[in-house]
């Protein structure tokens, strides 16, 4: 577990530098991309999820943003 302390304005700010610094690091294969959590540095026991994660039919993970309305895909498109 590595904890990456950053300065961002909100939420949204920081679930975009995540997604931006998950999509950097897929190619390493100790990172688990899918268990990126944000969280306030006064409320660590409050995760908020940064993909969605869900395992699809075809036993892939769904690559899109947490909470996403669209139907659950192993490609997050923009």
């Amino acid at each position: 577990m590595i904890h990456l302390p950053v300065a961002v304005a909100d939420l949204a700010g920081a679930l975009d530098l995540a997604r931006t610094l998950a999509r950097s690091l897929t190619s390493t294969p100790q990172v688990d991309v899918a268990g990126i959590t944000v969280s306030e540095e006064d409320a660590q026991h409050v995760h908020h999820w940064v993909f969605c994660d869900r395992i699809m039919p075809d036993r892939r993970r769904c690559a899109r943003q947490a909470d996403h309305d669209e139907a659950c895909s192993p490609v997050d498109d923009p």
